[in-house]
Parts: C-alpha cells; structure tokens; sequence
C-alpha cells in the first residue's frame, strides 16, 4: 500500500519539507490585468510583495480546474500510488477543496480521498507534513484521517494585519469602513481554529503584536510551530525572538504567506501557526 499526498499552493510548506516527504503541490492562481501567474513556479513570493502595491490592477485569484487536478491524480497513480489523500485550504476560504471532491467522484486509476484541512497556510502545511509522514511509516488514508482530525481541533492560525487597504481592494471590506480604519489606525487580527474563521481589532500595531503573544503564551505547549509574513522579515523575527521560549524541542519554521492569501491581507502581515500538544 502506497499513500501519495496532494496539496496546493496556499499550504506554506517550505520546499525542503515537500521535497523530502515526496509531497506533490498543484499551484492556484493569481491574475493581475491580463497577466497570470501559477503561484510559486512563475512568481515568487518576494517578487509579489516588492510589487503588491504597484500593481495597476488588484491581483485576483483562482482555483485549479478538475482537469489540473485530474492529470495530477493520474500521474501519482502511474508513480505507484494506491491511494491518494488530496488535503486542501478550507472550503471556507477558497473553492479549492471542492473541485478536488468534483474531481475525485470521477473515475480514477486509484482511490482518492479529499480532506478540507479547516486552516490556512502553515495550518495546512502541518497536516500535510503530519500526512506524508505517516504515509511514510506504510499508514493507509484510513488510519491516517483519524491523527489529521484531532491535528485540526488542535491547529490554530493567527495574524495581525498592517493595513485594512488590501481587504478592501480585494472587495473583503467597504471602503467607508477601511478608510475609518486607517484613521483610527485599526489593527486587524486574523484567526482561524477547526474550519472557524474570525477577527478582532485593536489598535495600533505594538497592541496586535503584544496579542499574538498572548495568545502563543496562553496556547502553549506546541508540537508545531511556525512564524509567518508577509514582507515583514524583520517583525517575525523579533516576534520569534521574543516567543523562543515556547519553540518545540524540534523547532519552529519560518516563512512568507503565499501569494494567494497575500492578494487579500496585503504585506506587513506577521503571525503564527501552531499545532498545540495533546
């Protein structure tokens, strides 16, 4: 029995992990004007975020079509699969879970089982990692899907945004609402716990960041942790400094949010993903 997984873009993993864990990542989409990128193969994350704010059109994004997914899920098939766990970013947030599921009620060579992570970024990318690990260890998807379920009530994503801009000009906000914001200098933080997104607001930046470590203090232990932003090196490492006391014995990552989400919270975005002990 052979376990192949499947992920896409949004899921954050650094490239080593996927390499190494023979992961394989169907890329989304983001459309600028009349130019489209597949995200991360022909625009990096670096060159997004240099460029965010000078794009004359606001960035769009898209999902694979069933075929994309098809191909994929065929190719694994002809490596040696026999099954396929196809694990995506919540249905929530994206559309992406779901073309996989349209897709895997079509004939396929081996059977495929599509899960909707309930997270974000690095939320994703630890139960993939978890996924390819078992997978791995010779585990089926059936006795693989139970650890992922209680890694998902376990999985909390938090971030403090710089700017309301971005959610406006992505059609998230208002812009009577963004602009009143701005001027009292409304700090958003994102957050997003078992499928469940939601925010708060506070003011001013030092307040957001002093919140996301709360929150760290009061979530600890871990048994994953990652920092993450978005054009914003230098705060996610001060905030990594700050919170070392809390890394797991085996470490934290550290990485850029992926384009796809980018497109709505924008750049200057810091915050982290974690998976608490059980």
């Amino acid at each position: 029995m052979t376990v192949r997984i499947l992920t896409d873009s949004t899921c954050d993993l650094p490239a080593d992990i996927v390499a190494g864990l023979g992961i394989t990542v169907l890329p989304l989409y983001i459309h600028v004007g009349n130019e489209h990128y597949a995200d991360g193969v022909d625009l990096t994350r670096e060159q997004f975020y240099q460029n965010l704010r000078h794009f004359e059109h606001h960035p769009t994004t898209a999902v694979p079509s069933p075929a994309k997914f098809h191909a994929l899920y065929e190719t694994l098939a002809e490596e040696g699969a026999t099954e396929i766990l196809s694990i995506h970013i919540s249905e929530t947030l994206s559309g992406t879970v779901n073309v996989a599921r349209v897709t895997a009620a079509e004939p396929t060579s081996v059977p495929v089982t599509v899960l909707d992570s309930g997270n974000l970024s690095m939320g994703t990318g630890f139960l993939v990692q978890t996924a390819a690990e078992l997978a791995r260890m010779g585990k089926t998807v059936a006795e693989i899907l139970p650890v992922l379920k209680r890694q998902i009530q376990r999985t909390h994503v938090w971030a403090a945004l710089d700017t309301l801009e971005f959610l406006r000009r992505s059609g998230r906000m208002n812009r009577a609402i963004s602009t009143v914001g701005e001027i009292l200098q409304i700090k958003p933080i994102m957050k997003m716990h078992d499928g469940v997104s939601g925010a708060e607001r506070v003011r001013t930046r030092k307040v957001a960041v002093a919140r996301l470590m709360e929150m760290l203090q009061t979530l600890a232990p871990f048994e994953k942790l990652a920092f993450l932003h978005s054009n914003a090196l230098d705060q996610a490492r001060e905030l990594q400094e700050k919170m070392k006391h809390l890394v797991p014995e085996s470490g934290a990552l550290f990485g850029v949010v992926n384009p796809v989400l980018g497109c709505h919270i924008g750049p200057g975005v810091v915050g982290f993903a974690a998976v608490t002990k059980e």
